[in-house]
């Protein structure tokens, strides 16, 4: 038996807003045929279903045959794309581009060469426009296939005319192509290993970004080439924590919008995504004024009735907005009151649980524990930390995975299970001595947790101050410094100290800030 997971048209299916089921029943009902009503009565019957079972779909129609049901199910995700594909060519510049290209084909294989001649040419115009040079591209090819075909008195300047703009247009995909594939590279490595953990890293990445990036000349570059070359600017200096680097390119990210406000609507998710990382680096830099307006921004955007929407954009206005809704709960220290979103966020990650990665809900999984330790609920902690530690996949941002046992480690000391002390401080030596490298700052609280049980209660506050001055020596080393934007270790020493809440000594860190 199949399940939702790994059937598609159920899934797609399950995808589906009201108004999309209800345009796909328009959409399908025009033909009318035989065929058409059993694909339609299957659509109903899996949309009626909360998980996918066969038996449960043969017995709800006892029309289709076993035999029918894998072609019937292969056309019915056929039409449900067509369906959506129509549903959403308004919001999409580039499927209404695809289209008037394939009108222009129609046009040329009925031999109405002038008429697909000017389809074209208002497909190079949207798509110089809309920022699309691929598609402007595909349109300059057919257009010089027709004109080799169809011979004019002006072929001799139109032929350089196509020449010299498929030479442009080709130069300007290199560079497009060269920028994005290095943006994307860049976020692999981040995925994978997180920020930079070593002298030798920060020399690997500088090496490989400057090996790679290439310059960037405003008076050539478009819209798309300028958002792909800011887009590798953001990541390479994030991963290096290098957070004013970061700041400044994500503003220019955000600025590139800014100044031509119709791209919001052709490309919203990259629009947010780099509201988003201006966010994390004005988070990185403790900029809490200016975090507070980008958040706004992001929020306000949100909000806007007139904005494109769709599944893929609502979940990642929720990833954005509630990443940093927790994160600004951080900078002031509002444990307990960022405790209040959890519902929504657990809510939400239900709703966009097909369309969140792994390493996304790791994250929230992280932040929200982080937010009940803070708060001093430790057993919820634990609970939303062994989410983390029990994921099989421990390659998968293993910076994550070493601070999550840590912190376990801590919450356990907290609640005071001392029963299951000494099989956390094995688990978490286990791990680390799995991981790729181990920095100063996660060696020095395992081993000083590891001996904790055994300091006497009058020896503790030296003990924690002891620790708290070493790790302050760490700190200070800026590549160092990368740990303790997942952990505050610091503030937790300093509430062991002066028997004074967490969530209170950061909230007194905060005001010192503004």
């Amino acid at each position: 038996m199949s399940n939702a997971s790994s059937d598609a048209v159920f899934q797609l299916i399950k995808s589906l807003a009201r108004s999309e089921k209800r345009h796909f029943r328009l959409f399908a009902t025009r033909q009318g045929s035989n065929g058409d009503i059993k694909f339609l009565q299957l659509f109903d019957a899996l949309d009626s279903l909360p998980q996918y079972d066969e038996e449960k779909v043969m017995k709800l129609v006892p029309s289709i045959k076993k035999a029918q049901l894998a072609n019937l199910k292969a056309n019915l995700y056929k039409q449900l794309l067509s369906s959506l594909r129509l549903y959403h060519a308004s919001q999409n510049t580039d499927i209404q581009l695809h289209e008037q290209l394939d009108y222009a084909r129609v046009l040329y294989n009925k031999g109405l060469y002038q008429q697909s001649l000017k389809m074209l040419e208002k497909v190079k115009v949207a798509a110089q426009q809309a920022s699309f040079p691929h598609v402007m591209l595909m349109a300059i090819n057919f257009e010089k296939q027709i004109e080799q075909q169809y011979i004019t008195r002006s072929l001799e300047g139109r032929a350089e005319t196509l020449t010299n703009e498929a030479t442009d247009t080709v130069k300007h995909l290199e560079r497009l192509h060269h920028n994005s594939s290095l943006a994307l590279r860049l976020y692999g490595l981040y995925i994978k290993f997180g920020h930079a953990r070593t002298p030798e890293d920060c020399a690997k990445l500088t090496a490989f970004f400057k090996a790679n990036v290439p310059k960037l000349n405003p008076r050539e570059a478009g819209f798309a080439e300028k958002l792909a070359y800011y887009q590798s600017h953001v990541w390479y200096h994030y991963i290096l924590l290098d957070f004013k680097a970061c700041y400044r390119y994500a503003q220019k990210w955000v600025d590139l919008f800014e100044e031509e406000p119709q791209m919001k609507q052709q490309q919203t998710t990259n629009y947010i995504k780099g509201l988003h990382n201006l966010l994390l680096a004005l988070y990185g830099m403790l900029y809490f004024s200016k975090f507070k307006d980008a958040l706004k921004k992001l929020e306000d955007f949100a909000a806007d009735p007139n904005r494109r929407s769709n599944p893929n954009i609502e979940m990642l206005l929720f990833l954005y907005i509630y990443t940093n809704k927790i994160n600004a709960c951080y900078m002031e220290g509002r444990f307990t009151e960022g405790l209040k979103i959890v519902p929504e966020i657990r809510r939400n990650l239900r709703v966009f649980q097909q369309q969140l990665d792994p390493h996304r809900q790791l994250v929230f999984y992280y932040k929200i524990a982080s937010l009940y330790f803070g708060s001093g609920d430790y057993a919820s902690t634990i609970l939303y930390l062994e989410k983390i530690i029990h994921y099989k996949d421990i390659s998968l941002r293993e910076d994550i995975q070493c601070f999550a046992r840590i912190l376990n480690l801590i919450a356990h000391y907290e609640a005071g299970k001392d029963e299951l002390l000494e099989y956390q401080v094995k688990s978490v030596y286990h791990f680390l001595g799995k991981m790729n490298d181990q920095q100063p700052m996660q060696v020095a609280i395992f081993n000083f947790l590891r001996k904790l049980p055994d300091i006497k209660p009058l020896e503790l506050k030296a003990a924690f101050a002891a620790l708290k001055e070493k790790l302050l020596k760490i700190s200070a080393n800026p590549l160092y410094k990368r740990p303790f934007l997942y952990l505050d270790i610091i503030s937790w020493l300093d509430s062991k100290i002066t028997n004074v809440p967490v969530q209170q000594i950061m909230q007194q860190k905060s005001k010192q800030l503004k």
